[in-house]
């Protein structure tokens, strides 16, 4: 999301906002080093492994990534990936390279984030093999399409656009053949939140009218209004980062609401300590003995504040909204 126009009287908070992707990126860094999951490519966006963080923090990105990878996967694997995935705000995120290598790659995956972010990314595509080689194998001719703020390739595309300017967002996408007909999934962490609830419910809005048959897959945070949610809140606030949003966050029925609202068909949502419940206990059972945990309560706490909201459109009947736990049983 570009500074196009201004989230607060400053653009302080659009500032604020881009760090917090460099905070998610050395967070999964950390993780993955640990044995948490595996990414061959986050270190090519993240070269150090950076300081330690805390056991509940890494269990925390653990069900994070294990909980939005089970519901992509599950999507598809429903379209049987003939569909498009749109990653918004995607930062460094790395699950193109992840669905490379799985062999489970959608017709074309879109990245959207301010252009400062996107111009990074590129400088480390073009500049690391283990990231442009991908782009390279699924493209057909010799050289990916560059153009400012944006790189374009036949399978992968990253744009540089303001969430918030939706006319902007809409034409750099069809410049780039997004195609509204495609099942389309869309993908956001720790966006919508940065957004006012007004801007964000135009933007659902937005995609429930473009696409009729989408999948909307939101990671945020939840029970915003308990003391512990007041902490978060007032621990961003000294980073000058304000959660425009935090409205929306006030349960699982308030970020459902946003979504029904917007005319999506059907949605569910789930905090995050009942995603790490329903998890693969093989799974959960390894990576809770590669640390010590002292805090668990304070896990606790921290995954009651977080939550997977996924809504659908389907006109083709393909029966997305039960996904999440058919993949987790």
């Amino acid at each position: 999301m570009a500074s196009k126009q201004p989230f607060t009287d400053s653009d302080t908070a659009d500032e604020a906002v881009r760090a917090t992707c460099d905070d998610a990126s050395t967070c999964k860094r950390f993780a993955t080093s640990k044995g948490y999951w595996t990414d061959l490519h986050v270190q090519y966006f993240v070269r150090q492994i950076g300081e330690r963080k805390a056991p509940e923090i890494n269990r925390g990105y653990y069900g994070r990534v294990r909980g939005m990878n089970l519901l992509i996967d599950a999507f598809l694997k429903k379209t049987q990936c003939d569909c498009q995935v749109v990653n918004l705000g995607a930062g460094l995120d790395t699950t193109f390279w992840r669905l490379k290598d799985e062999n489970i790659m959608p017709k074309k995956f879109f990245e959207v984030d301010f252009p400062m972010i996107v111009a990074r990314k590129i400088h480390h595509i073009k500049t690391k093999p283990p990231l442009s080689k991908p782009l390279i194998e699924t493209h057909s001719t010799d050289s990916l399409r560059l153009d400012g703020h944006s790189l374009d390739s036949d399978r992968y595309c990253i744009i540089g656009a303001d969430l918030r300017d939706l006319p902007a967002l809409e034409e750099k996408l069809k410049k780039f053949q997004i195609n509204p007909e495609l099942p389309t999934l869309f993908l956001s962490e720790c966006v919508l939140v940065y957004m006012t609830a007004e801007q964000s419910s135009k933007l659902v809005n937005w995609v429930a009218d473009t696409f009729p048959v989408a999948m909307f897959i939101n990671y945020e945070q939840v029970n915003m209004n308990d003391r512990f949610g007041q902490i978060m809140i007032e621990n961003l606030q000294r980073r000058q980062c304000n959660l425009a949003g935090v409205d929306v966050c006030q349960s699982l029925d308030s970020q459902k609401e946003r979504f029904l609202s917007a005319g999506w068909e059907s949605v569910n949502a789930l905090d995050m300590m009942t995603v790490y419940s329903v998890l693969p206990r093989e799974d959960v059972a390894r990576i809770e003995r590669l640390e010590f945990l002292d805090e668990r309560e304070l896990l606790q706490q921290l995954l009651q504040h977080y939550c997977i909201c996924w809504a659908v459109k389907d006109k083709l009947s393909l029966e997305f909204h039960g996904s999440f736990d058919v993949t987790c049983n």
